[in-house]
């Protein structure tokens, strides 16, 4: 009686334990609803001689809440600084299944580059992010390891799991993710290549809450292979605006 009282009692916690899929939905839950958002990030290129070039971008960001099954996020962002990049934008349209679009404006040449699904591995503006590191919201984009680890990440309870891009040109065989059990945002990720040798990790850190919307503060990005690393600061950052949809088409990227 005992043996069976017991085995009833894993069975129906085992219904209700959360899966990897389901940690990734509520990861980007715990970052919608900002609506519409205006930042200022301060992008830091450090080479292998802990050189740093130091670049400054205007960000703009527009949240679907249509739930169409289709269309993503919008955003959009801007080079301020150095000279020589000042003016480059760069728009995502993301999509909840196809393959984001991604346009990147050069003011010199006054020319729209669209990425296209093979470039996207390449790297952003000689930063240590890919174009896909930069639109990576949607869960349906990958397929996810059936279990996960309870894990200990500096001092703090983490879910760790794996996932795979479903595209077929992606950049890396897998990533693994640390996502916080209380806040369920992303602490750090491991990226690693084709070959299945580790290539990057990023960590997330100065998480900082307004009403239900998590937004993060800094993020260090570490290439293990060239021994180069990006940083990205957020200045300034302000969500629950009103921004209109017109500034995230491919015509305003020449205004």
């Amino acid at each position: 009686m005992i043996k069976i009282i017991l085995v009833s009692l894993l069975t129906f916690s085992g219904l209700f334990a959360i899966t990897p899929i389901e940690i990734a939905r509520k990861v980007k839950n715990s970052s919608s609803g900002y609506e519409s958002s205006k930042s200022v990030t301060e992008m830091v290129l450090i080479d292998q001689a802990k050189n740093r070039a130091v670049r400054v971008m205007h960000s703009m960001a527009l949240e679907n809440t249509a739930d169409d099954g289709n269309n993503g996020d919008k955003s959009l962002m801007e080079f301020q600084t150095p000279i020589d990049v000042k003016g480059t934008k760069f728009l995502t349209h993301e999509k909840i299944v196809k393959n984001n679009n991604q346009w990147l404006y050069l003011p010199a040449l006054k020319r729209i580059k669209r990425i296209t699904s093979k470039n996207k591995s390449g790297s952003f503006m000689g930063s240590e992010f890919s174009y896909e590191d930069l639109s990576s919201r949607e869960p349906s984009k990958y397929t996810y390891s059936k279990e996960f680890q309870d894990v200990l990440l500096d001092g703090i309870e983490t879910y760790k799991y794996e996932r795979y891009a479903k595209d077929k040109n992606s950049g890396y065989s897998k990533q693994i993710i640390w996502v916080d059990k209380k806040r369920f945002v992303v602490l750090q990720v491991e990226y690693y290549d084709k070959k299945k040798e580790l290539l990057k990790t990023s960590n997330y850190s100065g998480y900082k809450k307004t009403k239900d919307t998590y937004r993060v503060s800094f993020i260090v990005m570490k290439n293990h292979q060239n021994l180069k690393s990006t940083t990205f600061k957020y200045l300034e950052d302000e969500i629950h605006l009103k921004l209109d949809e017109k500034l995230f088409s491919k015509r305003y990227l020449k205004d």
